[in-house]
């Protein structure tokens, strides 16, 4: 029997186009209140189940958080932390606060950014403005620290006794009861940082964090970061109000690494172990969880990401033994589903051995699968051991839709707990009992509703976001887009594509059309899912839109991941081009009027697409692009390109700097003058390619700005920018 979620996967009818939608500027789009209203983030179930709690933005102020929490049983809610009633002023962070917060891309955020339940689910860790504060559901919140430094990372152990954060380079602990501290390592300083994660861990491993406590609070794990053997890159960032040019430790494609080692240090004062990580130390620590009070289990991949290693280490003596290994011809993709069993023996693990990502259970001595198939599994959520189940995130009916399932620990039949048609996000309590589910479908906004489980189907509780949204009386009008398939270059795989005409298209017309592309691996641009209100836009203005989803892209497996590697550029520009061909065909469509747009590695695609095929785009907008992937980092650009210090042609034959004479149809270069991800340095030496080459093109810079502008007002400007450019080189042009 079908279930429906209500409030969460709503009703999926289509869009009323007889309706004229209410016209939509740039300046609405970007203005506040939003026209979707202001959706909470960061959402989180207390660890006794009683109350969740989420970050939502001020209505007058979309970059501003404070933190929210509402009682379960009750439905009552409150702001339970006034950031602007904490705040001491304006926020002065330490640089490596700062580049964290672009790690995560926060870097445009005000007031909270993160927080932490108490184990008992009776306060919140809430660092603000480089200081911390234990905030009770009951009382007025207590501050923990008050210095000049940034007080980064902090984290309450798991029995709640004490708070941990790195200050100064160095891993403090603070008693709760005494409000006293302990600086559990004195080396950090220079190049040398304790209980932080590098660069490319937090840029591309998704490891945010070099701290791990213990479960009994006796002991934390800390990573020893050593950035000397890292090349120092001289970064100008160019502001409105002056230039800032900081030297960073940058890891550039085929160069050091930093050395990450790992140490466990004792609450005891006791003289720290050090964890044997292996002969090599050009290795990536990548996860580090406790199985039980006296074990760990570190995972440790090679510097060619093609082998992945489970160690059991014992933390009073610092030994470990290889438990398990994962191999791949290509790479291997990193997750989070490790789950340790209450019994501190066996653990739930996550392999694509299969081809695809799979649930299994470590047993004590080997694995067993949990869950196999033509499809893959995206996250486990929750472990009910008492019942034996488990609940997780997936695509088994179609990658288009993730989705939420349960299944027996033990293994055995997959159950859908969410309604078909739509793309679910979610978070849960431990067992799965209640959920936090954002969930949209092409035709309806994300919402976000608060359910529970006791093991049978899903119970809606409360729709946590609002639902007096702006937009709300549109949503009748609302143009939703025309899924299907074509076929890849190769003329066998079938890729995934998103296509829309404007409204009120008159038979026998022809449109432009706005071409975005990603393309890259680690991203997925087609799906069930709400769009951007800026399609829209585009759609009112008489654009057509197009995305498809070539070779390289996630969640369909291995085989479908594979063939980029080594070849970055090529299979994924070979079908982009399959589907140009394609689109070009359709009724509706424009041929000589067909504009790419994309950003970071759609701004690689987009200058490689047009110089790779002059004259196939009428038009083409690059933003904050990889131009050569040299200039790239380690991990992210080794993993499908290999070491260039030891074989440089893939990355030779990926510069698109090296195709510059090449291009012949109108460019829009767009950069961010303080990007400390996709350097300036990028454009900087494609701009200098096409001038070389007599080449002419349009340039945008954005002062101050880094890779993902989110400040409203830049963003008015930004698509201004790209509107009138595609205006003038490509909308204005008759259709033949």
């Amino acid at each position: 029997m079908r279930q429906i979620l209500l409030g969460l996967l709503l009703a999926t009818a289509p869009a009323q186009a007889a309706q004229p939608a209410q016209p939509l500027t740039l300046e609405r789009l970007f203005a506040n209140p939003p026209l979707l209203g202001t959706p909470p983030r960061a959402l989180s179930i207390a660890p006794d189940g009683r109350h969740i709690a989420w970050l939502q933005p001020r209505a007058t102020d979309q970059l501003r958080y404070d933190l929210w929490v509402e009682e379960i049983a009750s439905g009552k809610r409150r702001m339970a932390v006034d950031s602007l009633a904490l705040s001491s002023g304006p926020a002065s962070l330490s640089e490596a606060e700062l580049m964290r917060r672009e790690r995560a891309r926060l870097a445009s955020v005000k007031g909270l950014v993160e927080y932490q339940w108490s184990p008992d689910g009776r306060s919140l860790l809430v660092p603000l403005d480089g200081d911390i504060w234990l905030a009770p559901l009951k009382g007025a919140p207590r501050r923990l620290t008050e210095t000049e430094a940034t007080e980064l990372d902090a984290k309450l152990s798991p029995k709640g006794t004490h708070a941990s954060f790195v200050r100064e380079q160095n891993l403090v602990v603070l008693d709760l009861a005494t409000a006293r501290e302990r600086q559990l390592t004195t080396g950090g300083g220079g190049p040398v940082s304790y209980g932080v994660a590098e660069f490319v861990a937090q840029e591309e491993m998704d490891r945010m964090t070099g701290q791990w406590w213990a479960p009994d609070d006796k002991r934390i794990a800390i990573a020893r970061v050593d950035e000397s053997p890292v090349k120092i890159a001289v970064r100008t960032a160019i502001g409105s109000d002056g230039t800032r040019v900081t030297e960073q430790r940058y890891p550039f494609a085929g160069t050091p690494n930093a050395l990450v080692t790992l140490e466990i240090h004792g609450l005891d004062g006791a003289a720290p172990v050090q964890v044997d990580l292996g002969a090599d130390s050009d290795i990536y620590l990548a996860r580090v969880h406790w199985l039980n009070t006296g074990q760990l289990l570190v995972q440790r991949q090679s510097r060619d990401q093609r082998t992945l290693d489970l160690l059991l280490v014992e933390a009073a003596t610092g030994r470990s033994r290889v438990l398990l290994t994962e191999r791949s011809a290509t790479w291997i993709n990193l997750h989070d589903s490790l789950r340790p069993l209450a019994d501190g023996k066996r653990f739930l693990w996550a392999s694509e051995r299969s081809g695809h990502r799979h649930l299994y259970l470590w047993d004590g001595a080997a694995l067993r699968p949990v869950t196999s198939g033509d499809w893959s599994v995206d996250e486990l959520l929750a472990v009910d051991e008492a019942k034996g189940s488990l609940i997780f995130t997936g695509f088994r009916e179609t990658p288009l839709e993730k989705a939420l399932y349960r299944t027996p620990l033990a293994g055995g039949a997959v159950e859908r707990l969410t309604a078909p048609g739509g793309w679910t996000e979610a978070v849960a309590d431990r067992k799965g009992s209640a959920l936090l589910l954002a969930g949209s479908t092409p035709e309806k906004p994300a919402t976000v509703t608060l359910a529970t489980t006791d093991g049978g189907p899903l119970k809606p509780r409360q729709q946590i976001s609002p639902t007096d949204f702006p937009y709300a009386a549109s949503l009748p009008a609302h143009v939703a887009p025309r899924f299907g398939t074509l076929k890849a270059a190769d003329g066998q795989t079938e890729l995934h594509y998103a296509f829309t005409l404007p409204p009120g298209l008159k038979p026998g017309e022809k449109a432009p059309v706005f071409f975005e592309v990603y393309a890259g691996p680690g991203v997925q641009r087609v799906r069930h899912a709400f769009g951007t209100l800026l399609h829209q836009y585009l759609l009112q203005q008489g654009w057509a839109l197009f995305q498809v989803d070539g070779r390289g892209t996630p969640n369909r497996g291995t085989a479908f991941e594979a063939p980029i590697h080594l070849k970055l550029g090529f299979p994924e520009v070979d079908d982009q081009m399959a589907a140009l061909e394609w689109l070009k065909r359709q009724p509706g469509v424009d041929p000589d009027r067909v504009a790419v747009y994309g950003w970071s590695y759609g701004g690689y695609m987009a200058q490689r697409l047009l110089t790779r095929h002059p004259g196939a785009f009428a038009a083409g907008v690059s933003g904050a692009p990889v131009t050569d992937w040299r200039l790239y980092d380690t991990h992210y650009t080794e993993r499908y390109l290999g070491n260039p210090a030891t074989d440089p042609k893939p990355y030779e034959a990926s510069d698109v700097t090296r195709d510059a004479a090449a291009l012949k149809d109108p460019l829009l270069v767009i950069h961010g003058l303080a990007d400390d991800n996709v350097v300036f340095d990028h454009s900087a030496r494609a701009i200098a390619a096409y001038q070389q080459a007599g080449k002419p093109f349009e340039t945008m810079v954005y002062p101050g700005q880094t890779h993902a502008i989110r400040a409203p007002d830049i963003q008015r400007h930004l698509w201004r920018t790209i509107l009138n450019f595609l205006d003038r080189e490509v909308k204005a042009k008759k259709a033949e």
